[in-house]
């Protein structure tokens, strides 16, 4: 399992009741959560077997942006 994250425009929790459906039926993610309180409102996921493109396009589909970061 490694872990990856991401800048995103997921920026209150209306935005995450707009993505969790997404994230959580997504194949190859453990675990998930975005620190909204972080400037770049960083998604940190646990993966079981997800690629970065696969998460990108997952928040893409819900309506947000996200970016890798190191």
């Amino acid at each position: 399992m490694s872990t990856l994250k991401f800048k995103t425009t997921i920026k209150c929790s209306g935005c995450l009741a707009n993505v969790t459906p997404h994230l959580d039926a997504a194949e190859g993610i453990a675990k998930w959560e975005v620190d909204i309180l972080n400037p770049n409102k960083i998604l940190t996921v646990e993966t079981a077997g997800a690629s970065e493109a696969e998460v990108i396009a997952v928040v893409e589909k819900a309506g947000y942006t996200a970016e890798k970061v190191s």
